[in-house]
């Protein structure tokens, strides 16, 4: 309750920004459609755009290009040397920042009004003549590689790693989208220009644009930044057929204290029962101290520090995920309890008080997350890109509220898959069979 207290008042502070988000779609002379929420209260603007595939466009003897390419598009472009475009972007007051995951290339863009033509320049620049300069690649390099080493050592890294392989088969989902110590190593600077000319096209780009510019505006900028971009990029991957076999695979790791990771097949993003099962995860793991197994793992037994859960819906596959973490002689107490709430979530389902408190938390949260232009102009691309209504913010906490206690029952029965419930434990977990 005392949660559910604070988010209402936090909501009743962000609520009349929340409620302001007026968003209208703007098409370039060119061609070029993006989304915009005009506020003209400062002068300022936040632009992010985003190129679907991401790092599944990668070859599979060349994983982590387009990881390392994201790295490099900063460290000079045009005429201008790492030194050089660092103080340009400086003296502009603006900031870029480059982002690769398994289904996207995202550019996140901050910048003053008085400076948007000279940063738009140098965007443009930076988009359309990135050097990738050998002493670059060596350095960038050098520090995905020092990541990568300290994966190698990571308890969670390790678990994820295995899971993914074991879920994905040969899709890209299944590897480290950031590469492996061999595949970074040997990639060279062709490889590199091949992974941006990839990803950067316009079938797959997405914009969305928050603060002080108007629609006219954003078509000039759009058409100077992007419409001569190519038409197409690679081919972005058939779906994944997701395999996850009910069990317990142990990867031996020396130390006090074993994660665990456990998932099961998911459920799409564009699925009618989504939002059920949205409430369903909340109630059984998602929702913190509020969740059933934080209280039966963690409250009730003292088992592990926290557990939680967490709906995966990629653009190519999806897994609905879990973790905890015990010691190595607590572990298989721990995984005990969570096969046993999921199996009672599947075959009981949950009471309409577990219900209305996540309905509460969880439409009350909601307008948290608009707290600024990026968040903002992030969370429309990200509309966009699943398809969903240009209203949907208005309309989403209906959709939660719509969910019966009818529904959520039928789909905890027909989702949960107690049987086909699998842990990695990476460890030395004393008692667990399998």
């Amino acid at each position: 309750m005392k949660r559910i207290l604070a988010t209402l008042i936090a909501v009743a502070i962000a609520l009349p920004a929340w409620a302001e988000i007026k968003i209208q779609e703007v098409t370039s002379p060119g061609g070029i459609t993006a989304w915009l929420v005009e506020d003209h209260s400062i002068p300022f603007t936040a632009l992010e755009m985003r190129f679907r595939g991401g790092t599944s466009l990668d070859d599979p003897d060349k994983r982590g290009a387009v990881y390392l390419m994201s790295g490099l598009i900063e460290e000079g472009a045009g005429d201008m040397d790492v030194r050089t475009y660092a103080r340009e972007l400086e003296a502009l007051a603006a900031s870029f920042s480059y982002r690769a995951t398994d289904d996207s290339v995202s550019i996140s863009t901050r910048f003053l009004t008085e400076n948007r033509d000279d940063v738009v320049n140098l965007l443009r620049t930076t988009i359309h003549d990135p050097r990738f300069d050998q002493d670059a690649i060596k350095r960038v390099r050098g520090q995905v590689l020092s990541g990568l080493k300290s994966d190698q050592t990571d308890p969670n890294d390790i678990a994820g790693r295995s899971f993914a392989a074991m879920a994905y088969g040969d899709h890209p989902y299944a590897t480290d989208g950031k590469g492996t110590i061999e595949s970074v190593s040997g990639l060279t600077r062709d490889d590199i220009i091949a992974a941006y000319q990839n990803v950067f096209a316009k079938d797959r780009l997405y914009v969305g644009a928050v603060g002080d510019i108007t629609a006219e505006e954003l078509g000039t900028l759009l058409d100077t930044l992007l419409v001569d971009l190519p038409a197409t990029g690679k081919a972005i991957p058939d779906k994944a057929d997701v395999k996850i076999d009910g069990g317990i695979s142990v990867v031996e790791f020396n130390t006090p204290q074993s994660v665990a990771l456990f998932g099961q097949k998911g459920i799409d993003r564009d699925d009618p029962d989504f939002f059920a099962a949205f409430i369903l995860n909340h109630i059984l793991g998602g929702g913190g101290f509020e969740s059933r197994l934080m209280h039966e793992v963690r409250e009730k037994r003292g088992l592990t520090y926290g557990v939680s859960t967490f709906l995966v819906p990629k653009d190519l596959a999806s897994v609905y995920l879990g973790s905890v973490s015990s010691a190595n002689d607590r572990i298989a107490d721990a995984v005990n309890v969570i096969r046993d709430e999921w199996a009672r979530a599947a075959s009981e389902g949950f009471t309409q008080e577990e219900l209305d408190d996540a309905k509460t938390y969880l439409t009350g949260a909601y307008p948290l997350r608009f707290d600024g232009n990026g968040q903002i102009a992030g969370i429309m691309v990200g509309m966009q890109m699943e398809d969903l209504p240009i209203d949907y913010i208005a309309t989403r906490n209906d959709k939660v509220n719509a969910v019966t206690l009818e529904d959520i029952n039928r789909v905890a029965a027909e989702f949960l898959d107690p049987e086909g419930l699998h842990f990695t434990v990476v460890g030395k977990p004393i008692g667990l069979d399998g």
